[in-house]
């Protein structure tokens, strides 16, 4: 193994390099496709665009994916400072760390990885449920979801060994393929003038459009679209020139998130009329396949065969996702690693510089939280989805309000950076849009897990929880570090 012949044979340049990953890797392209894998595109349209329409605020949802990524890039403007001056794989935690201290930033540290490994967990439970329908669908032999799941764990971690930029030509392929179908499809639609009722400019985008129905549902929904941009700077180690390509990259990626998926849903809008949107989301939803909404459209556009070929990219696309934050996660285990948090042989790498041994762990994690509902018998989509995407997301959203405040703080205190815009004005907008984001998340919670409100108290519980005992955890260390250096 890669592994084990590294240990054996060390050469100068890999004693170098232990405990790092490698530099160098991935320019501002490769990092934007980790980013837009990790949003799974044909998935968020397909599964949260009908939702945030039928819930939500109807022909005005497209509206909200505006003000999710004005929220988001409003925030990004302090993150990007902040990445400036730090360049690490642990991202959030470090950053946090730096502004609220070492112990908020452990806590953090904890929430980020169990909410990467709870939106992997949760896709697993997607992907094997697509899969086991499409290969029945195909071949007529029916194969347990879980079994796909399984398998596809140890492909992802294969792949995730085999170094980054293996994973970033991978990633290409797939995200390209499902960006290509929905944006040739949007952009059909436009050119022809709409749907049946036009463009629908004012009744998707007009002020009282955007707040008619329930917005908040709306853009709840369109916020958790948003999740995994800030992935840019935890490759900001194994990028080139990184104080240049991670804000590049960012920047680039919460622009191409926020018209991929504000313009997608205009046209699905347009195509359906938006006179008739909502009751046609409600329509899809009801019959159980909310992929309804968006299928038949392209379908109506480009003929039957899309029927065919648009089940098989969403199972690409979750794939795709799946390999994102198994990177994602794994680097986070590492730089944990690296900082004495959790053991030290978490920062094994192999000869390709990938941490292959936080890989394993990360993919340990994957299998202890997926295998209990197929134990169980439990729905894949109905439990271990729709829970962990939930969970998931306010997890992030309590990461990017603290990385917030912590910006603001750090800079004040430090004078690294004195700009008001980016250190103090953006970062206040930012922390204050993210935290109405989190109360409407909160507020909403059983409507986004689809769920009874007693799953949804548990849920929302468990982030706490382990903020506070990562916090503890990362304190005992520390005490015990101490007493250990101090004993003669």
């Amino acid at each position: 193994m890669d592994s084990q012949t590294a240990v054996a044979t060390p050469t100068a340049h890999d004693a170098s390099m232990a405990g790092r990953l490698k530099p160098n890797s991935l320019g501002v392209l490769g990092i934007l496709f980790f980013v837009l894998s990790a949003q799974a595109p044909l998935t968020g349209i397909a599964g949260a665009v009908p939702i945030a329409i039928a819930s939500g605020n109807g022909a005005g949802a497209p509206a909200a994916y505006l003000a999710a990524g004005v929220i988001v890039l409003l925030f990004s403007v302090g993150f990007v400072a902040m990445g400036r001056h730090v360049v690490d794989a642990g991202a959030f935690y470090t950053y946090i760390g730096k502004g609220l201290g070492r112990s908020t930033g452990s806590g953090s540290a904890a929430v980020a990885l169990f909410s990467y490994c709870a939106v992997q967990a949760c896709m697993y439970g997607l992907y094997g449920s697509i899969m086991s329908g499409l290969v029945e669908h195909h071949t007529g032999a029916h194969v347990a979801w879980w079994v796909w799941a399984v398998v596809t764990m140890a492909i992802v971690q294969v792949l995730g060994a085999s170094g980054i930029e293996m994973g970033a030509k991978i990633l290409a392929v797939f995200v390209l393929a499902e960006f290509s179908i929905l944006i040739v499809f949007a952009l059909v639609t436009l050119f022809k003038g709409g749907g049946p009722e036009g463009l629908g400019v004012t009744d998707s985008f007009s002020p009282s459009a955007a707040l008619q129905g329930a917005p908040g549902v709306a853009l709840m929904f369109a916020v958790a679209s948003m999740f995994g941009f800030e992935a840019t700077a935890i490759y900001g180690e194994e990028a080139r020139e990184p104080r240049r390509t991670v804000p590049r990259a960012t920047y680039l990626s919460v622009a191409v998130i926020t018209g991929f998926f504000a313009f997608t849903s205009w046209m699905l809008v347009s195509a359906h009329g938006a006179s008739r949107a909502t009751a046609e989301a409600g329509k899809a939803l009801g019959s159980g396949d909310a992929t309804a909404f968006v299928f038949a459209p392209i379908a109506a556009q480009f003929g039957g065969w899309v029927d065919d070929v648009l089940p098989i990219l969403l199972a690409t696309s979750l794939f795709a996702g799946l390999l994102a934050f198994h990177n994602s996660a794994n680097r986070y285990l590492f730089s944990l690693g690296r900082e004495g948090l959790l053991p030290r042989g978490l920062t094994a790498v192999n000869r390709r510089h990938s941490p292959w041994v936080a890989g394993t762990v990360q993919t340990a994690i994957a299998v202890l939280l997926v295998v209990p509902f197929a134990v169980l018998g439990k729905d894949p989509v109905l439990t271990l989805f729709s829970w962990f995407s939930g969970v998931a997301v306010l997890g992030i959203m309590l990461l990017y309000f603290l990385t917030s405040v912590s910006v603001i703080v750090y800079f004040r205190r430090s004078g690294a950076d004195t700009r008001p815009w980016n250190t103090l004005i953006a970062p206040v907008l930012g922390a204050l849009g993210i935290a109405g984001a989190i109360w409407l998340i909160v507020a909403n919670f059983t409507t986004l897990i689809g769920g009874d409100r007693t799953t949804a108290l548990w849920l929302q519980a468990a982030v706490p929880v382990v903020l506070i005992l990562g916090v503890v955890a990362a304190r005992l260390t520390r005490s015990r570090a101490e007493t250990t250096d101090s004993t003669p």
